[in-house]
């Protein structure tokens, strides 16, 4: 199976989403379907989001402990203030994700 094109930007677009990118982060299992799809999408829109491999111990306690609950995928966002929101189901993820970045 081949992956899709990578959504092409300007030097400078591409630097924006780089940044908006950086705030960030997708609790994630390596072989769950749901997650695939999460990571997929971050793919074709060019998004270079950090990943949190839920499994690990340290990543598990900061999405239960914070996030509220042991689910994944999980996006972790961080808005210009410090607030952080936790997203679950990706259904809202990558309807999140889309509305964000595809079209920029």
């Amino acid at each position: 199976i081949t992956r899709p094109a990578k959504q092409q930007r300007s030097a400078q677009a591409q630097a924006e989403v780089n940044a908006q990118a950086a705030k960030l982060a997708l609790y994630q299992f390596h072989a769950c379907p749901f997650c695939i799809k999460v990571r997929r999408t971050l793919h074709v829109l060019n998004v270079p989001v950090a990943l949190a491999d839920a499994k690990e111990p340290a990543n598990e306690k900061v999405l239960i402990e914070q996030g509220g609950k042991r689910q994944v995928p999980c996006l972790r966002i961080t808005d210009d203030e410090g607030n952080v929101t936790w997203l679950y189901e990706s259904k809202q993820i990558i309807d999140y994700l889309q509305n964000q970045f595809a079209h920029r």
